[in-house]
């Protein structure tokens, strides 16, 4: 009575065959592979940043700075 029989899964499948059909159960497949690739990809993405050293964080003070001088050599 715990476990399903062989029988059970059947029925079961040929339920999710007859509402999604083969071509949408083929293409939510699809997506969810692409959705792991992309994911796969951001956190690669991810890494390589933080393994690189950026530039020294600028506050908003500096950047004023900078744009005045720009407009006086200019």
């Amino acid at each position: 009575m715990g476990s399903l029989s062989i029988w059970h899964w059947i029925i079961v499948l040929v339920v999710v065959l007859l509402l999604f059909g083969r071509g949408k159960l083929s293409e939510l497949m699809g997506d969810a592979a692409k959705g792991i690739k992309a994911f796969k990809k951001g956190m690669a993405d991810d890494e390589d940043t933080a393994a690189k050293p950026g530039e020294p964080a600028r506050s908003i003070d500096h950047q004023a700075k900078v744009e005045a001088e720009q407009t006086k050599v200019s």
